[in-house]
């Protein structure tokens, strides 16, 4: 028992190997998950207290277990059992699909991806490329919001930087989750995106048991007061102006919808623009060719982060100008049920739609556009400077009529004129001759592009209710200013 043993070098070094793994996995790892483990739940706690809508606690399982939750949920073994029998394929094989499907939508939250990383890189990307506003009444709006009820956050789709914008200006209220399309599943863009709470979704090559997956999943976590935020448009805006809506998100969460529980569900309208959108040139190609197949110029986004870079060196204050957020009036699913009990999907898009178009804020760009569509002006045609300024007035007290939510420079139309004219010639839209502007010639369909928010808006009609900060139809004409966001 006590006798010398020999053994090779190499079987004794595989020997200790063995050992090791084998205390890491029974003795030290345990006590070093369960002690990260209790201070991401301490680092919860105390963040909870400065949200106004907590991460909850679906948010916080562990992402095999929400693929196992989702995976044997009844909705889903019955989706299961009807796709086997259609597909004539055994039970099993059409179990192991819905897994598959499971495992590529579940995200993986991770708080401090979220709130370490995410929201740093966020609002160091906006106010890089912007200077952020935010309108007054967005606080009011979500507090006013029942802590218990689910919301959905829909939006309008103006460029990619919607995602960075809204992620930070919520940051300190609740996370969200996204809906997000196959461009993210990329390495390794996949896993951080999937690590901030968002959820993939197939626009193309998906069957009937993949949206019955995708539909439980979506059904549940708003059921357990997940914060979602979606575009109903489904793409980017290739006009400019707030599309119409495509309802499969939408139909998923009114289809399981119970208005006799006390959790209700709580759509907020979110309205962006910019006064520069930084793939406008993209966008308006696709609307003139009908092709959404863009292609991510690498040359071009670093030639853009080059010269936002260099004009911070040089202490310019010159970026692509404003980008701005407002959120629209609150729409209680609960309560429009009980109003329209015979309303269906397509009504309520189009209620949210007009929402969003109605909180659409318009900026000194735009406005700029809109006036110069208004004018008549086309490529090589010019106009004064104070035709200009006497149409943007216009347009101005045309939007203020409307409850229209605005933002002007310094609150005035001058420098707003000048803000505009020297943002757009630096843009490659106009040039200035003297005391006079010219459209460049083919430039018309990106001044048409950038006047469709603007125009737009005109054409709808005053909600009910204007927002604090907007003048009263009718009432004396005032000046429109939103004070810029300090930080989060």
């Amino acid at each position: 028992m006590f006798q010398r043993v020999d053994l090779p070098l190499w079987l004794l070094i595989l020997i200790l190997l063995f050992a090791a793994v084998a205390f890491l996995s029974h003795f030290l790892f345990p006590s070093v998950r369960w002690f990260l483990r209790r201070r991401m739940e301490r680092a919860v706690e105390e963040l909870n207290k400065r949200l106004e809508r907590p991460i909850r606690p679906f948010n916080l399982m562990r992402r095999h277990d929400q693929v196992i939750r989702l995976a044997y949920d009844p909705q889903v073994m019955q989706a299961v059992a009807d796709y086997a029998r259609d597909q004539g394929i055994p039970l099993s094989v059409a179990h192991e699909k819905a897994r598959l499907y499971a495992r590529e939508i579940v995200p993986g939250f991770s708080t401090a991806t979220y709130f370490g990383f995410a929201i740093r890189v966020a609002r160091g990307l906006s106010r890089l490329f912007y200077k952020v506003h935010l309108n007054r009444g967005t606080v009011r709006t979500l507090r006013d919001i029942h802590p218990d009820s689910a919301v959905v956050f829909v939006m309008n789709h103006r460029s990619n930087m919607d995602y960075v914008l809204v992620t930070w200006l919520a940051a300190r209220r609740s996370t969200l989750s996204y809906a997000v399309g196959e461009w993210a599943r990329v390495w390794p863009l996949k896993a951080l995106i999937r690590a901030m709470g968002a959820y993939f979704i197939r626009r193309r090559y998906s069957t009937d048991l993949y949206r019955a997956v995708l539909a439980r999943y979506v059904q549940m976590s708003v059921q357990e007061g997940v914060t979602q935020a979606m575009f109903p448009e489904g793409g980017l805006s290739l006009t400019g102006a707030v599309g119409g809506a495509r309802k499969g998100l939408l139909t998923y969460i009114v289809r399981d919808f119970d208005p006799s529980k006390e959790k209700d569900v709580v759509f907020v309208p979110v309205a962006l623009n910019y006064d520069r959108v930084l793939e406008d040139e993209v966008l308006v190609k696709a609307g003139e060719t009908g092709d959404r197949r863009f292609r991510l110029r690498i040359f071009e986004a670093l030639g853009w982060l080059i010269w936002i870079l260099w004009q911070k060196l040089l202490r310019r204050t010159s970026t692509y100008g404003h980008a701005a957020v407002s959120f629209g009036e609150p729409l209680s699913l609960r309560a429009y049920l009980d109003e329209r009990p015979e309303s269906g999907t397509d009504t309520l898009a189009d209620e949210l739609m007009a929402r969003i178009r109605g909180a659409v804020p318009l900026l000194p760009v735009p406005l700029a556009a809109a006036s110069l569509v208004r004018l008549g002006v086309t490529g090589g045609a010019g106009v004064s400077r104070a035709d200009l300024a006497a149409q943007m007035r216009e347009l101005v007290e045309e939007a203020a009529a409307l409850g229209a939510q605005m933002h002007l420079v310094d609150g005035a139309i001058e420098p707003s004129v000048d803000f505009a004219t020297e943002a757009m010639a630096r843009h490659g839209l106009i040039r200035r001759d003297g005391d006079g502007l010219r459209l460049r010639p083919g430039e018309e369909a990106t001044l048409g592009y950038y006047a469709a928010s603007v125009l737009q808006r005109l054409e709808e009609k005053a909600l009910p209710g204007v927002p604090e900060g907007v003048s009263e139809p009718g009432a004396p004409r005032r000046e429109w200013v939103i004070p810029e966001v300090t930080g989060t």
